[in-house]
């Protein structure tokens, strides 16, 4: 927790990061607590990058948000990590404290903010989780949180998905792979499915858009460009689609509590990046 005094800066750290909306977010935030002074940048930064970056931030840096391709760096800089960045593996959020840089991972939060909005409420046990990157560990989580018990993980090969099934082994979920093609194996998993999450870009995932059309709910963590071609053909097909920006605002308010010991202005952050909250 950080003392709420003028002066203090932060940023987020990935590559690319000109497309980001985090700027907006934390801006807004800062501006409706009041926090003359504050600034929050975004800064083109590669995984070998980070470490002298973070490690060469004067004193008035008080936390970075993190994106692609730093996460795993991320969590491999800090001085301490919370239960859950060091149990997914990556960290999206750096933040100082009294012992060094403590690393967090609230894409989780993110995640589970944007289940929230399909309405899934009654007991979901059945997902599909596209993808088995950074992302799908984090989105693995909070979709164990939410109470399913069973993933079907679409990715190219049982290899890229070592270390999303070794974490579902540690959440005790069961978890399978299927490829990442589209067909009736896809699609049967997804109308049979309670939700499905995209991790992974829009181009990649375009190709699966007929198949992931029979789900009944998908998240796509992406934002730009949107609607993604899943999205669009979940929607077409009747199904409820959350998209990317949700994840963004819900992962983000953590992040602004982090870094200034104040709630987050869940209203003010929501306007900034055009949502209105429910």
């Amino acid at each position: 927790m950080n003392n709420a005094v003028s002066g203090r800066r932060a940023a987020v750290l990935g590559s690319p990061v000109g497309h980001s909306k985090s700027p907006a977010l934390h801006r807004a935030a800062y501006a409706a607590l009041g926090l003359d002074g504050w600034s929050y940048d975004a800064i083109e930064t590669t995984a070998d990058r980070l470490a002298p970056t973070v490690d060469g931030a004067g004193a008035e840096w008080i936390g970075y948000s993190v994106t692609m391709p730093c996460k795993s760096a991320a969590l491999a800089f800090a001085d301490t990590a919370t239960e859950r960045a060091a149990l997914i593996g990556s960290a999206n959020t750096l933040v100082r404290s009294g012992s060094g840089w403590r690393a967090d991972c609230t894409d989780v939060d993110g995640v589970t903010g944007a289940l929230a909005q399909t309405g899934i409420v009654q007991q979901p046990t059945r997902a599909v989780l596209i993808g088995a990157g950074g992302t799908a560990r984090p989105a693995l989580a909070a979709l164990v949180e939410a109470g399913i018990t069973d993933v079907i993980v679409v990715a190219r090969d049982a290899g890229r998905a070592r270390g999303v099934l070794h974490l579902a082994e540690r959440l005790s979920v069961g978890a399978q792979v299927i490829d990442f093609e589209p067909g009736e194996q896809l699609r049967d998993a997804c109308s049979s499915a309670d939700v499905t999450v995209s991790t992974v870009p829009s181009a990649a995932a375009e190709s699966l858009a007929p198949s992931v059309a029979a789900t009944p709910r998908l998240v796509d963590v992406i934002y730009d460009p949107w609607p993604t071609p899943l999205a669009a053909a979940v929607a077409e097909a009747g199904g409820i689609v959350v998209g990317g920006l949700v994840m963004l605002l819900n992962q983000a308010y953590s992040q602004v509590e982090q870094f200034t010991g104040r709630p987050a202005p869940a209203a003010a952050m929501a306007a900034a990046v055009g949502i209105e909250l429910l």
